[in-house]
């Protein structure tokens, strides 16, 4: 899988529509939550793209302290249904861990992770805090790397 980094304006009209496109189709679709995928925050966002073979496979969008929690953070992580199990998910997640520590400079990361996920979090240094909660219908957790 190729990883690139882009900011918002670095973005072209094929790769915002691709990537808002797979966001919808892994959480709108494939979870069954209605909700607000574009929110207003894409525009302060880095954004972690996974190409395979010319298609957006893997993705997740990055923000510096205090522009969506007041830690840096890693949201909307996701791999497409197909190509999952390939590792995709946690080349993607340390690629963002990278680019935080690189664009930001920051080593505390929170992300709100779906609970069925927690482990794989783990497994990258994040350690749960707080109590489980409810985002958009789906059980949650906050979760800190430091």
């Amino acid at each position: 899988m190729e990883i690139e980094v882009k900011n918002f304006e670095e973005l072209n009209t094929k790769e915002l529509y691709e990537l808002l496109q797979l966001r919808s189709e892994v959480f709108v679709v494939e979870q069954d939550c209605v909700y607000q995928d574009i929110d207003g925050k894409d525009e302060r966002a880095l954004h972690i793209l996974g190409w395979e073979d010319g298609k957006l496979v893997a993705y997740t969008r990055c923000f510096q302290a205090g522009d969506y929690f007041d830690e840096a953070a890693i949201g909307r992580i996701l791999v497409h249904e197909n190509y999952r199990k390939l590792g995709y998910g946690h080349e993607i997640t340390k690629a963002s861990i990278k680019a935080i520590k690189t664009k930001y400079k920051a080593d505390k990361i929170k992300i709100s992770a779906q609970t069925y996920l927690v482990i794989f979090y783990e497994s990258h240094g994040f350690k749960t805090t707080g109590d489980r909660y409810l985002e958009d219908g789906i059980p949650h957790i906050a979760m800190v790397r430091a």
